[in-house]
């Protein structure tokens, strides 16, 4: 496969990090959690980042996304000091969710090594409920969908867990 140069320009692509040593299991390769930590901390945090909706949104609003699901499907493994680029694709969103679709990749030789498929909600911290999204984050969702439109949904979305029969 190519570097990850032949990724879409629409897609969101987070920072390129390397897989750390206390991510690595007794596999020697990144343990599966640890793509759950990568997926957050550098994929879903980006993407909440650019939409106005990080840390400091959350410290001056007393207001958060929250995971309701997650689907992640592991692909190719990872070893230590592999760089990662992890990209986004919002494939829908309304004025409390956002749906999108994350990639893996390894960042150097360019193969997928895994997805992530979650549907995020924002929530009031104070009552712990969902909430409104704020107008300035419904914009530039709207800006990045109709971006992300001319995507192709990705053939693992929605993909159901099941053993397959030949």
């Amino acid at each position: 496969m190519a570097p990850i140069e032949h990724l879409s320009e629409p897609l969101l692509k987070c920072p390129v990090v390397e897989v750390a040593s206390e991510w690595l299991d007794y596999n020697g390769h990144m343990n599966m959690a640890y793509y759950n930590v990568a997926f957050d901390q550098y994929g879903t945090d980006h993407l909440l980042d650019q939409l106005g909706l990080g840390l400091d949104y959350v410290r001056q609003t007393n207001a958060s996304t929250f995971t309701l699901e997650q689907h992640v499907t592991y692909l190719r493994e990872l070893k230590l000091s592999d760089p990662i680029l992890i990209t986004c694709q919002l494939l829908d969103y309304d004025s409390k969710r956002l749906h999108c679709f994350l990639n893996m990749y390894h960042a150097d030789v360019g193969f997928l090594a895994a997805t992530s498929e979650q549907l995020l909600m924002h929530v009031n911290l104070e009552i712990r409920r969902s909430s409104v999204l704020p107008d300035a984050a419904i914009v530039k969702l709207a800006a990045m969908m109709l971006r992300h439109q001319e995507l192709a949904k990705p053939p693992e979305a929605g993909h159901v867990i099941c053993i397959q029969r030949k």
